[in-house]
């Protein structure tokens, strides 16, 4: 191993009182969602908001005077960004991050924000770090690797120390994976202190590195992802060989089941989740069987996620559940008949959210209007009664999706 538990435990010696202890708490919600018992360790709550400072920390601590004044450069698509720039500046190290032009700006700006020279390049994290390896030869800065890296992975692995000593009885590790630095670190320590603990990681469908790798597989690779914080291409060659040897499944999660997550956690956890960061839930909400009645210990690596992106994510969920609801109407294109729908919809409870007529459909007269109308509903079985008295009153509903309708 690359990595041992000594070096972990030294690692969070170096870290202790700099990065924060995280809570580790009962999500019993959670629990009745997935048939599972969940914990939950909060790493969302670090000041840069995920668990990337506790490797960049162990990592810019293990540097030389002459290292530290040269300065240090990182590649990321934001939060191993956001680490490195706040530490550095901590430790008064000059800092060069460099991101894909596709990092939400939200991560962008809070790594400038830090005091970082933020670089964006390429579409994807392997042509950032392209750039940043050139630089780093160009320059001589030393390069603070996301996750191929043996201080980052110790450091990524004090969270499962601190896992165990508050939940000692846990069953399973559920872990996000993207390039491995956060699962192989957990793996170490996990199964150090406890042989018979199960890892699982969770890894984006449309980046399956991890699993053609361990698989032999050559699924494709790419595509927009919810959770670009482990949408990665190449995987670590010091994290491969500690995954094939201490993880026991990878769980690929589809983009509906991270958007599930993430909502899960703001509504029902009340508590924010990036979609990388809420991986693992998405495979127990895509996979409830392979958990169910299992003690299992989620970590909450992530919460840097764009608002828009987010309200986006709350809307499409309630259309999911039913909740938001949206008809086409045929109706006459007369005086009043807007209105008597409207009073209709209140007398039904439903609230209503958009309204648009669509004159020049040709499937209706010349005199008639399509009208596309979306409600808020209490549930499936409301939408379902709203429905039936539409069509009762000879509008010929028809439903339509409900996000495709919100602006």
């Amino acid at each position: 191993m690359t990595v041992t538990l000594s070096a972990i435990e030294a690692a969070r010696r170096v870290i202790a009182g700099q990065v924060l202890r995280t809570p580790m708490l009962p999500a019993p919600r959670l629990s009745a969602l997935t048939g599972a018992d969940v914990y939950v360790k909060y790493e969302n709550l670090q000041v840069t908001n995920s668990f990337k400072e506790r490797g960049a920390l162990n990592k810019l601590n293990s540097l030389t005077q002459a290292e530290r004044g040269c300065g240090v450069i990182a590649m990321s698509a934001g939060n191993h960004a956001q680490a490195v720039a706040y530490h550095a500046a901590r430790l008064a190290i000059p800092a060069t991050i460099v991101m894909p032009v596709t990092t939400p700006l939200v991560k962008i700006e809070a790594t400038a924000a830090h005091g970082a020279t933020v670089v964006l390049e390429g579409e994807t994290l392997a042509a950032a770090q392209l750039k940043a390896e050139s630089m780093a030869r160009e320059r001589g800065l030393t390069w603070v690797h996301p996750y191929d890296d043996a201080m980052v992975i110790a450091g990524q692995g004090t969270i499962a120390l601190e896992m165990l000593e508050d939940v000692p009885d846990l069953e399973m590790l559920l872990v996000p994976i993207g390039g491995g630095g956060l699962i192989a670190g957990n793996a170490v320590a996990a199964r150090a202190v406890k042989p018979a603990i199960e890892v699982v990681g969770a890894e984006a469908e449309l980046y399956p590195s991890f699993w053609n790798a361990l698989t032999g597989e050559q699924r494709p690779t790419g595509g927009p992802t919810l959770a670009e914080g482990i949408a990665v291409k190449n995987v670590g060659a010091l994290t491969l060989p500690i995954v094939r040897e201490l993880v026991s499944e990878i769980v690929l999660v589809d983009e509906q089941s991270i958007e599930r997550a993430v909502n899960a956690y703001l509504t029902l956890q009340k508590a924010m989740a990036e979609g990388a960061g809420a991986a693992g839930l998405a495979a127990m909400l895509l996979k409830p069987e392979r958990f169910r009645g299992r003690k299992v210990g989620l970590i909450l690596c992530g919460g840097n996620i764009d608002p828009r992106l987010l309200s986006t994510i709350m809307v499409r969920e309630l259309e999911r559940e039913g909740r938001i609801a949206s008809f086409r109407l045929t109706i006459p294109d007369r005086p009043g008949v807007l209105g008597q729908v409207a009073t209709l919809l209140g007398e039904l409870g439903a609230n209503i959210l958009e309204v648009e007529h669509r004159r020049l459909f040709l499937d209706v007269p010349a005199r008639g209007a399509k009208l596309d109308v979306t409600v808020e509903t209490r549930g499936r079985s409301h939408g379902d009664e709203i429905l039936a008295a539409l069509r009762g009153h000879g509008y010929a509903p028809v439903r339509i999706e409900a996000a495709a309708a919100m602006p």
